[in-house]
C-alpha cells in the first residue's frame, strides 16, 4: 500500500493467515519505499515463524513474548549499525568541493568520530530493553543523535557545525533510496548471540538454537503480489495486481471485523467514507475533494506551525478544558487562524481539541454523503492512531447514529495493504 507518506505491506499464507506486516516512509522515490516496506513484511514473518517454533519449545515455556522482544531490538539494532556504516562511507564520499577546500582532513575526522561514537555508545542505549524510541525509522533515529553529538564534535575539532550537518542532510536521501541487505538470516543469528547474552543467567538458552534454525531454514517463496495506495501507478505491475484503495480498505476493513459495512479512511492525502456489503465488497463511496484538507498532511501542517512532532498533536488536544471552534479545516488558511488564536490568547490544547473536531466534522459529513453509518463501523489509516481524533469521532457519531459498535484496530493502518494481501491470495487460489 503506497501512501504518500508511508507505505505499507502485508504477508499473507496460501491459508489467509497474516504472517508479517511492514511500514516505511514514503520517501521521495517510491520504488524504494515499496521494497524497503516488503522487506519489513518479511523480517516480520520470520519472527512469526520463529514464535512458532519456540512455541514448541518447553524449556523457553513462558518465555517467548520475552525471546521475541530481544530478537526483534537486537535485530534492528544490526540494521541501524548495518545503515550506520552505509551513511558514514556516504558523508565521507561526499566531502568535496570548493566549498570544503583545504577542511577535507578536518572534516573526515569529525565525521569519523561522530560515527564511531553512535556505533559504540548510542547503539546500545537506542536498542536497550528499557530504551524508549519516538520513532523506529533510520533517518529519526540517526538523525536526531548525529545533531547531538556532531555539535559537540564540531566544537572539539574545529569544524563548522554547518558543514557536518549539510553532509548528513546530502547524504541521509542516498541512503535512504538503499534498502537495507537482505541477508536476514546472518543478522538474526547474530541477534540471537546478543539474546543469549542477556537472558544466560535466566535461562537454558542451548534450548534456543534449534528452533530458531528450524524457523530460518524454512523456505518463503513470493506467489503473488498486489499493489494499492496513493502511489500504485508507480508500482511496475501489470494493471490486473493493481487495485484501488477503496476496495482494498473495504475489504481489509471486512476481514478485520466481519460486520462492518461502514468503513471510515483518514490516510495522508484524502479521506475516504465507504460502504461494504457482507462479503467486503464496496458498494458505495465518497472523498474528499480537491485537497488535502482534514487529511493527516493537515495535522502534519499544523504540528510544523506549533513546532511540534505530529504524534504530540493528540496528547496535547486530550489535555483541553474547552474546545475553541475551527472556522476552516483548509491547509492554506489554517496556519493564519491558528496564529490568530495564539494571538488571542487561546490556550494550544484547546485550540488543537478545536481542530481535530473541525476534521471529524468534515470526515462525518464524507460519511453522511456516501449513506452514512449502519451496523458495525470501522475507522482507518494513520489518524485512527490519533487518541483526540478518536475521542471526537466516538461523540459525533453517538450525537449523529446513536450507539454503534467503532472498531479501531491497533493495526488499522495496515488495512489496506491487507486487502490488497487478500486480492493476492484469492488470486493465487483462482489460479
Amino acid at each position: 500500500d503506497l501512501g504518500s507518506t508511508t507505505t505499507k505491506a502485508v504477508v499473507m499464507d496460501d491459508k489467509g493467515q497474516v504472517l508479517g506486516r511492514g511500514i516505511t516512509n514514503s520517501r521521495s522515490n517510491y520504488d524504494t519505499a515499496a521494497r524497503v516496506s516488503k522487506l519489513e513484511a518479511f523480517i516480520d514473518a520470520r519472527l512469526s515463524l520463529i514464535r512458532r517454533e519456540l512455541d514448541k519449545e518447553p524449556a523457553v515455556a513462558g518465555r517467548v513474548d520475552e525471546i521475541i522482544d530481544g530478537l526483534t531490538r537486537n535485530f534492528r539494532r544490526e540494521q541501524f549499525i548495518e545503515q550506520l556504516g552505509d551513511l558514514e562511507q556516504t558523508c565521507v564520499a561526499n566531502v568535496e568541493g570548493p566549498r570544503f577546500a583545504g577542511k577535507e582532513k578536518a572534516i573526515v575526522g569529525a565525521l569519523t568520530e561522530v560515527f564511531r561514537r553512535l556505533r559504540e555508545e548510542e547503539a546500545d542505549k537506542l536498542f536497550a530493553p528499557d530504551a524508549q524510541r519516538k520513532s523506529d525509522f533510520f533517518r529519526d533515529l540517526a538523525g536526531s543523535r548525529f545533531m547531538q553529538i556532531g555539535e559537540e564534535v564540531a566544537r572539539a575539532n574545529g569544524v563548522g557545525f554547518d558543514h557536518l550537518l549539510h553532509m548528513y542532510d546530502k547524504s541521509i536521501i542516498e541512503v535512504e533510496n538503499r534498502p537495507p541487505s537482505a541477508d536476514m538470516n546472518r543478522k538474526f543469528r547474530s541477534a540471537m548471540e546478543r539474546v543469549r547474552g542477556e537472558m544466560s543467567s535466566a535461562l537454558d538458552t542451548a534450548a534456543l538454537g534449534a528452533p530458531i534454525d528450524a524457523a530460518l531454514e524454512i523456505d518463503m517463496s513470493e506467489h503473488y503480489v498486489v499493489g494499492t495506495g496513493y502511489g500504485r501507478v508507480r508500482l511496475p505491475f501489470p494493471k490486473e495486481h493493481i487495485r484501488s484503495e477503496i476496495l482494498c480498505h473495504g475489504l481489509g476493513a471486512h476481514l478485520m471485523y466481519p460486520k462492518t459495512r461502514t468503513v471510515l479512511d483518514i490516510g495522508g492525502q484524502d479521506t475516504k467514507g465507504i460502504q461494504i456489503d457482507d462479503k467486503g465488497i464496496v458498494v458505495n463511496f465518497q472523498m474528499n475533494d480537491r485537497c488535502a484538507a482534514g487529511t493527516g498532511r493537515y495535522l502534519g501542517y499544523v504540528a510544523d506551525e506549533m513546532n511540534m512532532g505530529l504524534h504530540e498533536l493528540g496528547p496535547l488536544a486530550m489535555k483541553s478544558t474547552k474546545s475553541i471552534r475551527i472556522n476552516s479545516t483548509c491547509t492554506v488558511f489554517a496556519g493564519a487562524e491558528l496564529r490568530d488564536r495564539l494571538a488571542l490568547g487561546d490556550k494550544r490544547e484547546d485550540i488543537l481539541a478545536g481542530l481535530h473536531r473541525a476534521i471529524m466534522l468534515r470526515a462525518m459529513s464524507i460519511i453522511s454523503r456516501s449513506g452514512g453509518i449502519t451496523e458495525q463501523f470501522t475507522f482507518t489509516g494513520g489518524v485512527a492512531k490519533n487518541e483526540a481524533a478518536v475521542k471526537e469521532l466516538r461523540q459525533l457519531v453517538k450525537e449523529n447514529y446513536g450507539e454503534v459498535q467503532i472498531n479501531i484496530d491497533p493495526d488499522s493502518i495496515y488495512t489496506g495493504a491487507l486487502g490488497a494481501s487478500e486480492f493476492a491470495r484469492r488470486a493465487v487460489v483462482e489460479a
